[in-house]
């Protein structure tokens, strides 16, 4: 399934980026639905088990608008109230106007009709349904319509996470993750925070040569007291456009945070910061699985061994039903043409993972050490070289933007090859 570039909006001359409409996670409402039809209530399953649904609570049920009459009759609505109609003109009104007898003030009522007419759109309105949707549905503009009905629209976009995970211990994610931050903040010029959540063992602060007194233990310790002024401490401003979030790298201690302190820290984050890169640990725990989930975007790195191989298939197992309303997730093949390391070849690991790799990197060690040694980025360390290209490309295909240039403020002449990626 196709997937819509990020929003990006304008503002004051620089361009700004955030979640999609689509991408906006629900809050933790109670939804019921009521359809006629089985293709809508098809639609209507398949939006209930997206994860920008995962906090609300969903019923579907048949018999549409006298169903849920019949069904609300003395008893309390939910917060959101679905219902399909086969009605049309006056007589789907009445059956709203039925409806709204049994119905809470503070439920929401949106109506899935089958004639695209605006003016039973307008009357609708005037009743005070929050909107009506012409079937059959599409779930991505089902989930959009229910994110919209509990978004503000004066508040600014939330952030869009984007998570690197690793196939293999030692496959380079995190020095991929790192790069392509940097790349977005620097040369996208969109604002960005990267996490590291490899609480015992990161490298964020290191290769940023950068040594916090706080970390994002802090911020997992409490996540109840995350605010702006608490975050604006707690982070390391690299730059401008560039925030970290380091972990500590102290063994002293166990690291036992509750699940849940991930997920707020990351919507904490997200609140505040446009592009939300997420450095994880190669464990597999429920809050890691939890993140994978619910990210925007995912970017699994692999070395092209047998165990990444196994380990990355895993991967995509798991993620892609899970996600049905997503692209895959993207792979990085890392560390390609180690001498005398034999090792699967590029085309016959795609083909056993089936998917393209979006980005190959070859074994560099000069280039990497020599950077890691100086706390650069590889794209800032050599700029024209293949793995500086290659991560450019990768950071641009994930945002859909490209550098703006004083010249040509179109699109680069190579991002048309990133066409049909996702």
């Amino acid at each position: 399934m196709a997937q819509t570039l990020p929003a990006v909006k304008l503002k004051n001359g620089e361009q700004t980026f955030g979640a999609a409409p689509h991408e906006r996670p629900v809050p933790r409402i109670s939804i019921a639905a009521f359809c006629e039809f089985p293709d809508t209530g098809a639609a209507l399953q398949r939006a209930a088990s997206d994860r920008r649904l995962a906090k609300a609570h969903v019923v579907v049920e048949l018999g549409g608008v006298q169903a849920a009459v019949d069904h609300f009759n003395g008893q309390v609505t939910p917060n959101l109230l679905i219902v399909e109609t086969k009605m049309q003109g006056k007589a789907a009104l009445d059956d709203i106007d039925h409806l709204a007898q049994v119905c809470d003030p503070a439920t929401k009522v949106v109506v899935i009709g089958r004639a695209n007419d605006v003016e039973l759109y307008r009357e609708l309105m005037r009743r005070g349904v929050s909107d009506y949707l012409v079937a059959p549905l599409n779930p991505i503009h089902l989930i959009e319509s229910i994110a919209n009905l509990y978004t503000d629209r004066d508040t600014q976009p939330i952030g869009r996470i984007i998570a690197f995970a690793s196939a293999r211990g030692g496959a380079g994610s995190s020095t991929i993750a790192h790069n392509v931050g940097w790349y977005i903040a620097e040369k996208l010029k969109i604002h960005t925070t990267i996490i590291d959540f490899d609480l015992p063992f990161g490298t964020l602060g290191l290769d940023f040569n950068e040594e916090p007194t706080q970390s994002i233990v802090d911020a997992l310790a409490a996540p109840e007291r995350l605010d702006d002024t608490l975050l604006d401490r707690l982070l390391v401003k690299v730059t401008d456009h560039l925030a970290l979030f380091t972990s500590p790298t102290l063994l002293e201690r166990g690291y036992d945070a509750e699940p849940a302190a991930y997920e707020s820290v990351l919507e904490a984050v997200r609140q505040m910061s446009p592009c939300v890169i997420v450095d994880l640990p190669h464990v597999w725990t429920p809050w890691v699985r939890q993140t994978l989930l619910s990210a925007d975007d995912i970017v699994i790195v692999a070395a092209p061994c047998l165990g990444s191989l196994r380990n990355g298939k895993a991967f995509f197992d798991i993620l892609k039903p899970n996600r049905p309303n997503d692209a895959p997730p993207r792979l990085v093949l890392n560390q390609v043409g180690v001498p005398k390391r034999p090792e699967i070849p590029a085309k016959d690991f795609a083909q056993a993972m089936g998917v393209e790799p979006s980005l190959v990197v070859h074994f560099e060690p000069q280039l990497f050490g020599t950077s890691a040694n100086h706390g650069q980025m590889v794209v800032a360390t050599q700029p024209k070289s293949q793995v500086a290209e290659g991560i450019a490309r990768l950071a641009e295909a994930l945002t859909g933007r490209a550098p703006q240039t004083s010249g040509n403020k179109g699109v680069l002449p190579f991002f048309s090859r990133l066409k049909g990626s996702r």
